[in-house]
């Protein structure tokens, strides 16, 4: 792993894979609903809106709009545990926005001087099973796609 000077404190620190998160799902939610191998969608992006000014050739006045938060993807192997496919299950029939917690785990699993950034009014929208093929190899996954409103780092 690259060390970097973290420019706050001045001091040399090691930068952390992305080998280790726990997701959870609360407050009143399932909880830990497990580790995953993959998470994506930890990005937010701001709309341009363009604005000609008129008799004004030179340049286009670019202002920012509404911010944009693509949808939280998480994948892993199939496991025994239940409580994504509990959650999934639990909104088909009435969505319940919840808060979803990842936290991204440094060196020997710790949780300290590490980020945990929190999706509000998070809901599911797509679990995806794996693909069942006698003859291959390949472990079985699973992923869950789930909507927020913004995320906040913790």
């Amino acid at each position: 792993m690259p060390t970097y000077r973290d420019p706050s404190t001045g001091s040399d620190s090691d930068a952390v894979g992305e080998l280790r998160f726990l997701v959870t799902v609360g407050p009143t939610g399932p909880g830990l609903i497990g580790r995953f191998a993959e998470c994506s969608g930890l990005s937010v992006e701001y709309e341009v809106q363009e604005y000609r000014e008129g008799g004004n050739n030179d340049f286009v006045h670019k202002l920012r709009g509404p911010a944009k938060y693509p949808n939280l993807v998480l994948k892993r192997g199939i496991t025994r545990e239940d409580a994504l496919m509990k959650w999934f299950q639990d909104c088909q029939n009435k969505t319940e926005r919840r808060q979803v917690t990842v936290q991204l785990l440094g060196p020997g699993g710790k949780t300290s001087n590490v980020r945990t950034w929190s999706f509000d009014g998070a809901y599911p929208v797509k679990w995806t099973g794996p693909t069942l093929n006698v003859g291959s190899n390949n472990v079985g996954t699973e992923s869950l796609e789930i909507v927020h409103q913004g995320f906040t780092k913790v």
